[in-house]
């Protein structure tokens, strides 16, 4: 059985959030997470950026709806994870990130991603959008 991806014109959703490494989690883990879901992002019309500071992920993904939430579920629900929190979730003109099945990047300033979570919505995404900036990305 060959899978294929989802039209990239299929409407478009967007998902913002944080979570934090679990306890007990090698920092090494990320890499493999990285790894892992650029893979399934290419067959799911998933694409995005990671973010990670050491401790905290911040991820802005964005796809057809059905696939993005399905996705949503299974970070939340992945144990090399803790206090999910979707920042922002709205449907979504243009891909921000169309290169990227999973663009990753770390973070040397540890206060943006605490800073975030206390953000919402539209603000928390400027954010987020930011940060990426500053990342060339």
């Amino acid at each position: 059985m060959t899978l294929s991806s989802p039209p990239l014109t299929a409407p478009l959703h967007e998902v913002l959030y944080v979570s934090t490494l679990a306890p007990g989690q090698p920092v090494g883990i990320v890499a493999a997470i990285a790894a892992r879901a650029r893979l399934s992002n290419i067959r799911d019309g998933i694409t995005g950026l990671l973010v990670f500071d050491g401790q905290r992920f911040c991820q802005q993904l964005e796809g057809p709806r059905g696939p993005l939430l399905s996705l949503v579920e299974r970070i939340r629900s992945d144990p090399r994870h803790t206090g999910m929190e979707v920042l922002h979730q709205a449907a979504l003109d243009r891909r921000r990130f169309q290169r990227f099945s999973l663009a990753f990047s770390t973070l040397e300033d540890e206060d943006a991603l605490p800073r975030m979570e206390s953000l919402a919505g539209h603000h928390a995404l400027a954010a987020f959008e930011s940060l990426a900036v500053d990342l060339e990305m």
